[in-house]
């Protein structure tokens, strides 16, 4: 669990963690991403868990792609895309095939690895 943040409620910014002013409330990072994006197992907290999963690997790609000095365009084609669908890779403005992961990975040489979690539940809910 990260530090805790420190927001002035009147004016909402956000403070140092470590001068608490009077009047101000400590907030986890999980009690704002609570407020902002909803509790955890909410479709939208689900959908914020996604994009910024997506976003982390959009960055991981392009911090790979750079440290092997390939440019999009090289990269791209060793894959078989145009640069252009790299650099929508790498903002994040493209919908990802798992299997353009897998090549883009490949291509740069690295080892991917996806792990999967399954909540435990008494039920789960089917609507036919």
């Amino acid at each position: 669990m990260s530090a805790p943040l420190s927001i002035k409620p009147d004016k909402n910014k956000i403070s140092h963690p470590h001068k608490v002013q009077e009047g101000e409330k400590l907030y986890s990072l999980d009690e704002l991403e609570n407020e902002f994006y909803g509790e955890k197992g909410t479709p939208e907290r689900d959908r914020y868990a996604f994009e910024l999963s997506l976003e982390l690997l959009s960055e991981k790609i392009k911090e790979i792609r750079k440290s092997k000095n390939l440019t999009q365009e090289q990269l791209g084609a060793l894959i078989g895309v145009q640069r252009a669908q790299i650099a929508k890779l790498e903002n994040g403005y493209s919908n990802v095939t798992l299997e353009t992961i897998t090549k883009v990975f490949k291509a740069l040489n690295a080892k991917v690895t996806f792990q999967i979690e399954v909540e435990p539940s008494a039920e789960l809910n089917l609507h036919i």
